[in-house]
């Protein structure tokens, strides 16, 4: 279910407590292309400038020369980083960064091994001029080789010792929506199955046979609403602990929100769930809700607030699996919400960050049913077609719904509002 940031459009996904609980002169920047093959992958990076921080200039007076080479020697630095991450040489992988950097590049060192990390690609293009920090674009893959990259934007910083540029500080990223990704700022342990990869904190290490045996379940049910024609590479899932969850992706979730997916650039959703708010009974529903969001959703996620029940609702339709609408959890909420005032429109769902339990779940249960009721009426096929033309093409629903269904909008609204109100009774 969604976590209400479905105005920041790369944010969607998650659920309700109830239920799931950057010209002085030419510089040069550097970027990492990550293609791991055998699972997610990170970075480092940086700039240029002389251990003052003034603009460097070669000895015929001339910085874009020096800047050229001091590139060059940088280059030279993560290429062997590169060979000694891919070699398994920790010490190799270090030995480009002064001590302050060397506990931090450990801990990424040991992440990135423990996600199989095979392929680490450095490549330089121009950057901003006269700086010893500055923003570094990685472009990464997960397990699959020559997919499309993610992207994330990181903050680094150098210095000369000699002629040898060294790795001060590789920052966290910190770029909205997504935030600091885990295997950034956290040890991992890491489990991946053929569709999934999850992770965790080390102490929560216990539960990952568990949840990749229910991810894995989760994404052939996911994979069926892929609107992109081809499911996901894989489907990354992470179980955040207390601490974590308040850090990864930039928290600052909705305090009902049990799990969400965040785009991450390349068509990739990355999925979140709330260790302190996933019971048992529910994780199922949650991962083939949050699955969904990865499968169907756009690169850049969605932004129109009115079409919150659509995304959600269909969701809520994986989530559920084909069970008898009686049997779903959600409707003593929907009750509660359609007789407790509800205005009847279904473009005013989207609950507020502060809602209560009952308000978010019975707006995504509203959200459920009306879906429901368009599937039972015009089967699966169509109403994902529905759902491209709206969410995907940035489609009015008239529009949609005439060219999908033949029918006015209005109409079908109110129609899924009438089975709404049936099924509360």
């Amino acid at each position: 279910m969604t976590d209400g940031d479905e105005q920041a459009p790369a944010v969607s996904g998650g659920a309700p407590r109830r239920r799931r609980g950057w010209p002085l002169w030419t510089a040069l920047a550097l970027v990492l292309a990550l293609v791991a093959c055998g699972v997610p992958g990170v970075l480092l990076l940086g700039l240029v400038g002389d251990a003052a921080g003034r603009p460097a200039a070669g000895r015929d007076g001339d910085p874009a020369a020096a800047a050229r080479r001091l590139g060059l020697r940088m280059t030279a630095q993560l290429d062997r980083q590169a060979s000694a991450l891919l070699g398994g040489d920790r010490a190799g992988f270090l030995a480009v960064a002064e001590p302050a950097a060397r506990p931090d590049l450990t801990r990424r060192y040991a992440a990135l091994r423990a996600l199989r990390v095979t392929v680490w690609q450095p490549a330089a293009v121009d950057g901003r001029p006269g700086e010893w920090r500055l923003a570094v674009t990685v472009r990464y893959c997960f397990v699959v080789p020559g997919c499309t990259p993610s992207t994330v934007e990181i903050g680094t910083r150098w210095h000369l010792v000699g002629e040898e540029p060294r790795l001060l500080a590789v920052e966290e990223s910190r770029a909205k929506p997504a935030g600091a990704r885990p295997w950034e700022v956290s040890d991992l342990a890491v489990a991946v199955g053929k569709r999934t990869v999850v992770a965790t904190t080390p102490a929560l290490r216990a539960r990952l046979p568990g949840l990749l045996a229910q991810a894995e379940a989760a994404a052939t049910v996911a994979d069926r609403y892929a609107l992109t024609g081809t499911p996901p590479d894989r489907y990354l899932v992470l179980y955040a602990g207390r601490a974590e969850w308040q850090r990864w992706y930039g928290g600052g979730r909705p305090k009902w929100t049990a799990g969400y997916a965040v785009g991450v650039g390349g068509g990739h959703h990355d999925v979140v769930l709330n260790a302190q708010s996933v019971t048992s009974a529910g994780v199922d529903d949650l991962l083939r809700h949050e699955l969904t969001h990865a499968a169907s959703l756009p690169d850049h996620g969605y932004s129109d607030r009115s079409s919150w029940w659509l995304v959600e609702g269909l969701a809520e339709y994986a989530g559920a699996d084909g069970q008898p609408v009686g049997r779903y959890e959600g409707l003593a909420e929907v009750r509660t919400l359609v007789h407790g005032g509800w205005n009847g429109r279904l473009d005013s769902l989207a609950p507020a960050d502060d809602a209560g339990d009952d308000r978010v779940g019975g707006s995504y249960g509203v959200g459920y049913l009306a879906v429901r009721h368009l599937v039972d009426r015009y089967g699966e096929q169509r109403v994902l077609d529905f759902f491209r033309t709206v969410v995907h093409e940035h489609r009015s629903l008239d529009d949609a719904a005439d060219q999908m269904f033949g029918e006015r909008w209005s109409a079908l609204h109110d129609d899924c509002v009438a089975y709404v109100r049936a099924v509360a009774g």
